[in-house]
C-alpha cells in the first residue's frame, strides 16, 4: 500500500481535484475508480471518497463564492429536497451495471451538448425569482438519491442540467454545483458512518486530504478567475465525457 499510496493515489487524486474543481466538481467518482484499481474495496472506500470530494467541493465553493457567482436562490431548492435523499440513497445497496449504463449514456449526451456549444449558455431566470421550486425541489430528491446510492455528491448530475434548462450560466453552475456536492457529501457520509458502520481508514485518508487540498484549491481558483465561460463549458463537457465512458464501461 506504501508504494501504492505515493506513486499513485497522490499524483491521481491531485491532477483528479484541479481537474473537478475548475468546473466546481469534487471527483467522488475518480477518486472510487482510482483506489479500486488500488486494490482497495469498494465499501470501505466510498467514506474516503466523498471527504475527499467534501476538502475538494468546499474549495471550489470558497473560490466561486469569492469571485461572486454563488447564488443561494439558485441552489436552495434543489438543496432542500437532496439532502435527506441522499441520506437514504447512502443507505441502500443496489446492482450498477444497467444504472451505471444508462447514466453513462447520458452524461455522454450532456457532455457532446456542451463540447459543441457555439455560445455561453445564459440563465433564464433572475436573482429575485430563482428556479421554479415546483420542478426543482423532485430534481433535487432524485438526484440526491441517485447521488447517494452511488457514493458521491450529485455535481456531475445538478451540472449539466443547470446548464441544458437555461436556470445558470457556467460560472454559477460550477457554485451551486460545489455547495450542492458539499451538503450531499455530508449527507451520504453520515449514512455510511451512523447506519452501515462503515469506518474510515485514516492512514490512507490523511495524505490523500493533503493533496486533493491542494489540487482543489489550485483548480477552483483558476476556474473562478481566469477561465472563460465557453471554457469552463467546454472543460465540464470533458469531465462528463470522462464519467461517461467510465460508468459505461464499467456495465460492461
Amino acid at each position: 500500500m506504501e508504494s501504492h499510496l505515493w506513486t499513485v493515489l497522490i499524483p491521481s487524486v491531485l491532477l483528479i481535484a484541479v481537474l473537478y474543481s475548475s468546473v466546481g466538481h469534487g471527483g467522488a467518482s475518480s477518486y472510487l475508480a482510482v483506489l479500486a484499481l488500488a486494490g482497495f474495496a469498494r465499501s470501505d472506500i466510498t467514506p474516503v471518497a466523498l471527504v475527499l470530494n467534501i476538502v475538494v467541493a468546499s474549495t471550489s465553493l470558497f473560490n466561486y463564492w469569492q469571485a461572486g457567482h454563488f447564488s443561494s436562490r439558485l441552489l436552495a431548492p434543489f438543496a432542500v429536497a437532496s439532502i435527506p435523499a441522499t441520506f437514504v440513497g447512502g443507505m441502500i445497496t443496489v446492482g450498477e451495471r444497467i444504472y451505471a449504463g444508462l447514466l453513462g449514456g447520458t452524461l455522454l449526451v450532456a457532455a457532446l451538448r456542451f463540447l459543441l456549444l457555439p455560445r455561453v449558455v445564459g440563465p433564464t431566470w433572475t436573482l429575485k425569482t430563482g428556479p421554479p421550486w415546483m420542478f426543482a425541489l423532485p430534481i433535487g430528491g432524485l438526484l440526491g438519491l441517485l447521488a447517494g446510492m452511488v457514493g458521491v455528491g450529485g455535481g456531475i448530475f445538478l451540472s449539466p442540467l443547470l446548464l441544458l434548462l437555461g436556470w445558470a450560466d457556467a460560472k454559477q453552475t460550477a457554485a451551486a454545483s460545489a455547495a450542492f456536492i458539499v451538503l450531499n457529501s455530508l449527507s451520504g457520509l453520515s449514512a455510511h458512518l451512523l447506519i452501515k458502520g462503515t469506518p474510515l481508514d485514516w492512514a490512507l485518508l490523511i495524505p490523500l486530504v493533503a493533496a486533493v487540498w491542494i489540487g482543489g484549491f489550485a483548480g477552483s481558483l483558476v476556474g473562478a478567475g481566469h477561465l472563460s465561460s465557453v471554457r469552463l463549458q467546454q472543460l465540464l463537457g470533458c469531465v462528463l465525457a470522462i464519467a461517461g465512458l467510465k460508468l459505461i464501461d464499467r456495465a460492461w
